[in-house]
């Protein structure tokens, strides 16, 4: 019989089976169908049976593991049964049964109860349907920081570069990306549990940047968007460093000849006054005896002083 999802009831009182959209089943047929089920830690998800109401003559049973470890049965009476051995302890308290479709609601699930669940409907037929379950942890949003504390500059032009690295901690199944706007720069994917992930990129200087880390699996994502301003505004650029060396180097040359032109006021005035002590000259005074031949008025001495000349 060809795979098919199907609804199906059973016919009374000969338990011929007939299928709703099908026409080409028949009687006693076995089916066999797979189906693929992804759900998020935490949640809840329910695995159905795709059937409305469970035959009176039907015996279900649901198994988990390769072990195929019996841990849910309801009987031809339908009475329910949950069975738990050291295999299924796991879904304690977190078995949900839907006494009427047989569908099976697994809550609070985490990665320990991914794997696969066998759906068995035993009756005047045997109907199998194998559930491959995949639990995906929670993501958390990455963590974008600088790798670097230098900035680099292009040689062929003064635009600045950034160094920053993506990060995220405790994953597994997941992608990490770099995008542009809507182009993927790089990624980086895993399919190990409980990793850490890094992915660096060097980006221009601009204050419009459209860049964003994106950590993603087949269920979920989460986006952190790139704020370059806060993450490289403690980096001068090239423009700003000349000018400020400039600056610095006018304001001691300024200095420099400032202090000079002070020594050498001082030592000029240092010098006039040293100059001027050195040309004061004398003359050697002539002296002039007394007359003996004019009238004795005065018996003392006349003395005449010459005048000092300075120059």
């Amino acid at each position: 019989m060809s795979k098919t999802t199907a609804d199906f009831r059973f016919c009374k009182p000969t338990g011929a089976l007939i299928c709703d959209k099908t026409p080409s089943c028949s009687s006693g047929a076995e089916t066999n169908e797979r189906e693929s089920v992804s759900v998020m830690e935490g949640d809840s998800v329910t695995l159905k049976t795709n059937v409305t109401e469970i035959p009176e003559d039907d015996d279900i049973t649901w198994k988990f593991g390769a072990e195929k470890s019996l841990i849910v049965k309801i009987s031809t009476e339908k009475q329910t049964f949950f069975t738990f051995n050291n295999t299924t302890e796991r879904f304690k308290d977190r078995l949900k049964l839907d006494n009427q479709t047989g569908s099976l609601t697994i809550t609070n699930i985490t990665t320990e109860h991914a794997g696969l669940y066998e759906l068995q409907m035993r009756g005047p037929k045997l109907t199998s349907k194998t559930f491959s379950v995949s639990v995906y942890v929670r993501l958390s949003v990455p963590v974008i920081s600088r790798y670097s504390s230098q900035c680099s500059s292009s040689s062929s032009s003064s635009q600045q570069n950034c160094s920053l690295v993506c990060s995220v901690v405790n994953v597994g199944h997941v992608t990490l990306s770099w995008y542009k706007g809507n182009s993927l720069l790089s990624s980086i994917s895993v399919s190990d549990l409980s990793i850490s992930l890094s992915l660096p990129l060097e980006v221009e200087y601009q204050d419009k940047n459209t860049d964003s880390c994106v950590l993603n699996n087949p269920i979920s994502n989460q986006t952190q968007h790139l704020d370059i301003t806060q993450l490289c505004h403690t980096c001068s650029g090239p423009v700003s460093l000349i000018m400020l060396i400039s600056t610095a180097g006018s304001l001691l040359i300024v200095a420099a000849v400032g202090i000079f032109w002070i020594c050498r006021k001082h030592i000029k005035a240092d010098q006039a006054v040293q100059t001027h002590t050195e040309e004061v000259t004398y003359t050697d005074p002539t002296i002039h005896k007394r007359n003996t031949q004019k009238s004795h008025v005065k018996e003392e001495d006349h003395v005449e002083y010459a005048p000092i000349a300075m120059r």
